[in-house]
């Protein structure tokens, strides 16, 4: 409807000013409009550009007195991934597990347990569901509490692919299905240690997904499903296809400007988007095949971060389409005494004004610098607290909005702060939703919320394995 409108509005235009006018209000009017309708949604993974940032204006720069106003509640089961929302309605998965059947308390160990994978759609102004698909999905993984990946949502359809590699497309209107892959029984692909968890893209008429180690990056007609291209094959035989999400960077300012990521377990690459040639690899390999934030672009510099591994900086020459390490992290460990820099587990960071924002491997929120990877300070308060001891896999998810940075951590608090070479500076925190998953580490008593929320209409939207909510955010 508002692609209608805007379309009547520019022909208008057209009729009633001059030839060199009407062309330039027309595209100025039709880009304003395009990108308000575009910001206000938060159709995929990190939003409309995929970089965690929230454009929308009106919002406000600290709770009211007893937090943000809660718009409504919905039940929900088990899950990891956050929603999607456009066009006034909310995406999310879940899975139950089949009757008479638990979970195993081991959640290193690779479950075997059935259940039902669901994808949910509901109306963001109450949500009340609009409708749902569900199927058996058996789990044969580590962490088996529900789907991975966020949603893809386009004026017509939508698209997830499940922790078992079950990827489909449905019309968004009715949820009826349109296509389906398995990853696992179309491309013999092995199911990650983790599931399959790397967030599918959308670039014009391709979804493009992580697939297996023969065929690691698999581009899909997004309207039939139909393989159009397929990239990368991992080397090690001990090697998987790892988690990080792939993205497109524009850099360089030639015409094929367009460089598809892919980080994977043992390298990070730049592919042709259109036709999956490989144009330059800069080897990494992973302990664990822990590839899993998503790579930052600034200038013509990569940023990636790996739990084990640490952060690395590469330098990209478009032109000769080549790499270049700029620098490594250090690190002897994991652990807070064998860090110097950033080994990110689950949270993105972000890259502003030559200083890189992230969580560390024990909860650390950290600032380096760009330039060689040297730590500035380190601050506890955003998980957790500076008096409350550090804890393995400590997590928080980093927003930029404006001037500040939401930050919504592991304990279900969301956060408005500042964040500058200078230091940490909390301005408000509101308790939002209760952790109820478990973290393997720290002892049963230590619950989480893992789960990255989405910010749309001047409003959060957040999850976790029992219910999903709704917040505005908006100023009063």
């Amino acid at each position: 409807m508002i692609y209608k409108t805007t379309k009547t509005l520019i022909f208008k235009l057209f009729i009633m000013v001059k030839p060199l006018v009407k062309l330039t209000y027309a595209i100025f009017f039709f880009i304003s409009v395009s990108n308000l309708c575009f910001s206000a949604d938060w159709p995929q993974w990190l939003g409309p550009n995929r970089d965690g940032v929230w454009g929308e204006e009106g919002i406000l720069t600290k709770f009211p007195k007893g937090g943000p106003k809660l718009l409504w509640t919905s039940p929900l089961n088990g899950g990891y991934a956050g929603p999607a929302i456009a066009k006034g309605r909310v995406f999310i998965t879940d899975r139950q597990v089949s009757a008479g059947k638990v979970e195993s308390d081991n959640l290193f160990a690779r479950a075997n347990s059935e259940g039902t994978e669901r994808l949910i759609c509901l109306n963001s102004s109450n949500g009340k569901t609009v409708w749902e698909f569900s199927y058996p999905c058996t789990y044969k993984m580590a962490y088996p509490c529900g789907p991975r990946c966020t949603p893809v949502v386009t004026d017509t359809l939508v698209y997830f692919l499940g922790a078992m590699g079950d990827l489909y497309c449905l019309d968004v209107n009715s949820g009826k299905p349109i296509w389906n892959k398995s990853f696992t029984k179309d491309y013999n692909a092995p199911v990650p240690v983790w599931g399959f968890s790397a967030h599918p893209l959308l670039d014009g008429n391709k979804l493009i997904c992580l697939v297996g180690p023969k065929k690691v990056a698999v581009a899909f007609d997004a309207k039939t499903g139909k393989e159009l291209w397929s990239s990368l094959e991992l080397e090690k035989p001990e090697s998987e296809i790892g988690y990080c999400p792939p993205v497109i960077f524009e850099i360089g300012a030639g015409k094929n400007n367009r460089h598809l990521i892919i980080w994977h377990s043992e390298s990070l690459n730049g592919l042709d988007p259109e036709t999956g040639k490989l144009l330059w690899s800069e080897p990494f390999r992973l302990k664990a095949n822990l590839s899993i934030p998503t790579p930052r672009l600034v200038d013509n510099k990569i940023l990636v971060s790996s739990f084990y591994n640490g952060s690395m900086l590469v330098e990209i020459d478009a032109d000769k389409k080549s790499s270049k390490l700029i620098w490594k992290g250090k690190g002897r460990g994991e652990t807070p005494k064998q860090t110097e820099g950033l080994h990110s587990i689950m949270a993105t960071p972000f890259v502003d004004n030559g200083y890189i924002f992230g969580v560390c491997s024990y909860g650390e929120l950290r600032c380096l610098k760009l330039s060689n990877g040297e730590r500035v300070w380190e601050n506890l308060s955003a998980t957790g607290s500076q008096n409350e001891p550090i804890e393995r896999w400590g997590n928080a998810f980093l927003i930029k909005h404006d001037k500040n940075f939401f930050i919504f951590n592991e304990k279900g608090d969301l956060i408005i702060s500042e964040l500058s070479p200078s230091g940490y500076k909390e301005i408000d925190r509101s308790h939002l939703i209760d952790p109820t998953g478990i973290a393997p580490t720290g002892g049963s008593k230590r619950k989480i919320v893992w789960s990255h929320p989405a910010f749309a209409d001047k409003k959060i939207f957040l999850r976790n394995d029992k219910e999903i909510k709704c917040f505005s955010l908006a100023q009063e």
